[in-house]
Parts: structure tokens; C-alpha cells; sequence
């Protein structure tokens, strides 16, 4: 049970059943969802985001590695867990342990899987045009030599949109011929007579922009905690997301910081006139960037407190002068509501001078989650 002693996260269970209606009232008929609970679900918690999908028949799940698909087993995950990454020749019994479905990053690494002797269940990568992982498109042939490899079941194809999230006319042409390369290798294998596999090519933004597409799978990530990656991006579908995750410290102390007084590491902080300043239980440590130094505010008792002075490793300071009731003890939202106010993490992320996604996948260990 969270203690909701030092500094927590809150994860909104109905929040998060109503992003998944909702993604699947967008999807076409037939398109199941297979969602990226990586970096620990993007921070929120694996075990805990995976087992309430699972609740509402999800049944596919996608990871980063071999050791996220093996947390995911042990904590009682059935279906297919796709790993998408690269997994190393001397994991390859955990795959077969824990029936793992891996990614085929290349045909040399589909050659390797094959000299290893034993049978992987996988799902082909094509690269389409983002140049990371997969066989190229336009490399038919070796796409297809991986289907008669006896020692691989390949039960999918996939590949990945690399600007989707884009509204430019060149990002979307771009999207757009991503899309005609994944559709031509899928057309071709076809007509070679390889059939039975599983095709996937959306993300969060490829869903939310290209909901049109018609795929086995869509791999929902950000967008499904209710959230996207910047706090000014546009996206085609009208979805109101709702955000999951709340974040939350306890006010340590309070104090008086008086005229011409430094505060903090390197005193980055100087009090023009007499403040009353916390500090609060929580730190880069934690996951709140260094990089939010003197910049943004969290919220306590409904009222804003701006960030001051350096970001330490277990505490950050603010300034609670526009909040007289601020005591030892109290609670303070860094991501969430209270009040009439909210923090969204997309807020973070633009003080911080990066992504959500960013923000919320580094949400350290020592925070404790729970799902209300």
C-alpha cells in the first residue's frame, strides 16, 4: 500500500479505462489495441497499468526489452508481450522462458536467432523510413527468406512513423509514404503467398492523426495515460484525454528567507524582499529535472508556489508566500489538480525544455504508485 509518506504518484484508474474506450471507439473494427507499457508504462507503473488492461481484455502488450516482458510475466500478464527492442544473444533463453515475442531488428539478427538452434516466436521490424530498427522496405527478399527460417515463427510485422506527430505538409507527405512502403512489403508478401501474421504501424500520434488505417494492432503509448508529448501539439481525432497520473511530495518545511538571502545549492536564489519559502520531498532523484532551477511552480492548498533555487537530488524549494496556509506536512502537486488549478505533465516538460514523454518515464523508483 502507498504510504503516501515522502513523495508519490496517484495513478486514476477511471481515467484510464475511459482513454481506452475511447481509443478503441476511434480504432476500425477489427484493429485491437496493443499498448506500450514500457519504461515502466512511461512511469506510471508496469505491473499496475498492464493488469488494469488486462482487466478490460487487452490482451497484447508491447515493451522496450526482455527484462520489462519479464516483470510484466511475473506479475501475472498473459497474451502476447511483444519486445521491440534489441535483446542480446545470451538473453535468448529468457525469450523462451518467458514466451517473449521478439523483434527481428535485421536480417543478420534473424540469422543469428536461426544458427542458435532453438524456436522464437517474432515479429519482423520493416524500416520505413526512420532508419532505427528493421530490414529495409525495399529488401523484399530478405524480408521474405525470414518467413521460411525453420527456427522462427513469425507471427507479425510491424514498423514504426517517425513523424506522425507532424502537421507540416512535408511531415504528413513524409507519414504518408511511410505508410505506402509498410503497405507494399505486407501487399508483396501477399501475393508471395505468406499470410497469418499480424500487422501493426500507429503509435499514440500515428492513431490519434491517421485513425483511418486499417492494421491488426495500434501501439498506443503516451496518448492512452492521457497525455501527448508537447503542450502545443495538434492532432487530427477529437478525443478529450484524460491524464492518469498525478505526482505529489510532502511539504518538509517552512521558513522564513529574508531580504538579500541566497537559498539553495550555489545560493542560485536570492530573496529581493522577505519570503516565506518550503522545501519539499522530492528531487532529480525522483525524476523532476534539474533543468526546472528557478523555473515553473507546483500547487498546494489551490495556489500556485514557483519553483526557486537549484533542484537537489531529494528536495527542490518554492516560494509559499502566496500561500499562507503552507505547513510542514502538507501536500504539494507537482503533476494533478488542487483546486481549480492543474499541472499537466506536458507543463513540466516545457519548463524543463523537453517531452512528457521525457518527464514521465525518468519518475524514479523510490516513488511510490498506487491506482485509485
Amino acid at each position: 500500500m502507498c504510504q503516501k509518506g515522502r513523495a508519490w504518484i496517484e495513478l486514476n484508474k477511471e481515467n484510464l479505462m475511459d482513454n481506452i474506450r475511447q481509443f478503441r471507439l476511434l480504432l476500425p473494427p477489427g484493429c485491437a489495441l496493443m499498448p506500450a507499457v514500457k519504461a515502466n508504462a512511461y512511469g506510471h507503473g508496469a505491473a499496475l497499468v498492464a493488469g488494469a488492461l488486462q482487466e478490460q481484455g487487452v490482451r497484447n502488450f508491447c515493451v522496450a526489452s526482455a527484462a520489462e516482458g519479464i516483470e510484466l510475466r511475473r506479475a501475472g500478464i498473459l497474451g502476447e508481450i511483444l519486445v521491440l527492442g534489441y535483446t542480446h544473444p545470451s538473453q535468448f533463453t529468457d525469450l523462451i522462458h518467458h514466451d517473449l515475442t521478439q523483434t527481428v531488428v535485421d536480417a543478420d539478427y534473424a540469422a543469428r536467432m536461426q544458427e542458435d538452434g532453438r524456436r522464437f516466436v517474432v515479429h519482423i521490424g520493416i524500416d520505413t523510413g526512420m532508419h532505427r530498427l528493421g530490414e529495409r522496405w525495399d529488401n523484399i527478399e530478405a524480408i521474405q527468406q525470414m518467413f521460411r527460417l525453420p527456427n522462427l515463427r513469425v507471427t507479425g510485422v510491424y514498423s514504426h512513423l517517425c513523424v506522425s506527430d507532424g502537421t507540416s505538409h512535408w511531415e504528413r507527405a513524409y507519414t504518408l509514404e511511410q505508410i505506402r512502403h509498410f503497405e507494399a512489403v505486407v501487399e508483396e508478401l501477399h501475393r508471395r503467398g505468406i499470410s497469418g501474421f499480424k500487422c501493426h504501424l500507429q503509435g499514440s500520434y500515428g492513431i490519434l492523426n491517421y485513425s483511418q488505417l486499417c492494421f491488426d494492432y495500434a501501439r498506443a503509448g503516451i496518448a492512452l495515460y492521457g497525455i501527448l508529448s508537447g503542450r502545443d501539439d495538434k492532432v487530427n481525432a477529437s478525443m478529450e484525454l484524460r491524464p492518469v497520473l498525478s505526482l505529489k511530495a510532502r511539504v518538509g518545511t517552512v521558513r522564513m528567507l529574508y531580504q538579500g538571502e541566497g537559498a539553495g545549492y550555489g545560493l542560485a536564489y536570492r530573496a529581493g524582499e522577505n519570503r516565506r519559502i518550503g522545501a519539499l520531498s522530492i528531487g532529480y532523484a525522483d525524476g523532476i529535472p534539474r533543468s526546472m532551477s528557478n523555473c515553473g511552480y507546483v500547487l498546494c492548498h489551490g495556489r500556485k508556489a514557483p519553483v526557486i533555487g537549484r533542484i537537489c537530488m531529494d528536495q527542490m524549494l518554492v516560494d509559499f508566500t502566496g500561500v499562507p496556509e503552507a505547513k510542514a506536512g502538507d501536500e504539494a502537486v507537482l503533476i494533478g489538480k488542487s483546486g481549480d488549478l492543474e499541472i499537466r505533465a506536458e507543463d513540466l516538460a516545457s519548463w524543463a525544455g523537453t517531452i512528457s514523454n521525457e518527464i514521465l518515464s525518468r519518475l524514479g523508483s523510490r516513488l511510490e504508485r498506487m491506482m485509485e
